[in-house]
């Protein structure tokens, strides 16, 4: 037979004998091999169950026995010998593991940190969601209009955009490295094919990914494209009447067009046309403020909205670029401007500091949505 039969009784502690079992346990578990157990085919068994009681004859712990008077005593579950010291070892590197796991944990942790940082500073796409602003250009060049042209000018685009009445010509603000761009509704609604061409020169096709009429906004997604710096979205409410900021657009198709000027008003409610066929004319995009109509008639189908003044010199094709802060941030997407009635004076002709632009926190608020491809 292959089995080995246990019999009954056999390696169990006897209680009362006078034998000492744990000398015997003690033999059996000797590291240096200079025991043998009783039966060499079994293990040896252990020298006693952790946390129970066992068999304490007289003089086996030097004493008499069990403290209660009957031989029997129940001993702390630690090992005693080579065995303990191993247990010390351990414990001495308990410290050294303990400072290892954190040294990983924090590893971890600054990795994960690394990687929304790289998220939130636009390595794929904009801080969309962040309410603060960085230093696009250097601190010791904060306000210098030829420092944020250099800096923000590469994430501004033309866009043209064939409708069936004739042709729509804006601007869009890149916001992700493979070809996202914020523009305003209006540029490209009732578009059958849309163009866009960067700072550098290069075209691409592109096609509507989502629309809201409501807050004149859309997002385009320019096909085949990659590697295009994407703008860092800043904080419309940190501004105050009288800051400075930048305009970057393609008025007339003249691309990538800078103008300056400051914050003239915020909070500014202008009511746009919502209407595709109620296109942007002569005259600019028609708009109305105090109940006056500019540009032309807005027809039955608009919308309001809250928007930033600037004295920032606009002009048709400047709708869906970028209005700028002094860090080098878009803060606005100039959506609407003044324009004078046209005449043979000539006076009367170009900007006359009136623009508007939808305030860049109301975009980061409905990126998300855009993204999911709705059309409102």
């Amino acid at each position: 037979m292959s089995e080995s039969i246990r019999r009954s009784g056999e390696y169990e502690h006897p209680q009362g004998d006078g034998q000492d079992p744990a000398a015997d346990s003690v033999q059996s578990a000797d590291p240096r091999g200079t025991s043998a157990p009783v039966n060499p085919e079994w293990p040896p068994p252990p020298p006693y169950a952790p946390g129970r009681p066992f068999a304490a004859g007289p003089g086996a712990d030097g004493g008499q026995g069990g403290a209660d008077g009957g031989g029997t005593a129940t001993f702390p579950a630690f090992p005693a010998g080579p065995a303990h010291a191993s247990t010390s070892r351990k414990r001495t590197r308990g410290p050294l593991a303990l400072l290892a796991a954190v040294a990983i944990a924090s590893a971890v942790v600054g990795g994960g940190t690394a990687f929304a940082f790289q998220e939130l500073t636009g390595t794929h796409t904009v801080a969309a969601s962040s309410t603060t602003t960085t230093n696009v250009v250097p601190s010791s060049q904060r306000g210098s209009i030829s420092a944020i042209a250099r800096a923000v000018t590469p994430s501004v685009v033309e866009i043209n955009a064939t409708l069936d009445n004739g042709t729509s010509t804006g601007s869009g603000v890149v916001v992700s490295s493979k070809g996202e761009v914020v523009t305003n509704n209006h540029v490209i609604a009732g578009a059958s094919s849309i163009k866009v061409r960067t700072s550098d020169g290069t075209s691409y096709t592109a096609q509507v990914v989502g629309t809201d009429s409501s807050k004149d906004l859309a997002l385009i997604k320019l096909r085949n494209a990659s590697g295009l710096k994407p703008a860092a979205l800043g904080d419309s409410d940190g501004l105050t009447v009288g800051d400075q900021v930048v305009a970057i657009g393609s008025p007339e198709g003249l691309t990538g067009t800078v103008t300056s000027g400051i914050v003239s008003a915020l909070h500014r409610d202008v009511t746009v046309p919502t209407d595709e066929n109620q296109g942007q004319g002569d005259g600019g995009w028609p708009f109305q403020f105090g109940g006056h109509q500019f540009n032309g008639d807005t027809g039955s189908s608009t919308t309001t909205y809250r928007a930033i003044q600037t004295d920032a010199s606009l002009n048709p094709g400047n709708s869906g670029g970028a209005l700028i802060d002094a860090s080098g941030n878009v803060v606005g997407i100039n959506s609407a401007m003044y324009s004078a009635n046209q005449a043979s004076d000539s006076s009367n002709a170009g900007s006359v500091g009136l623009g508007f632009a939808i305030p860049i926190n109301t975009v980061k608020s409905d990126l998300a949505t855009l993204r999911s491809g709705s059309q409102n």
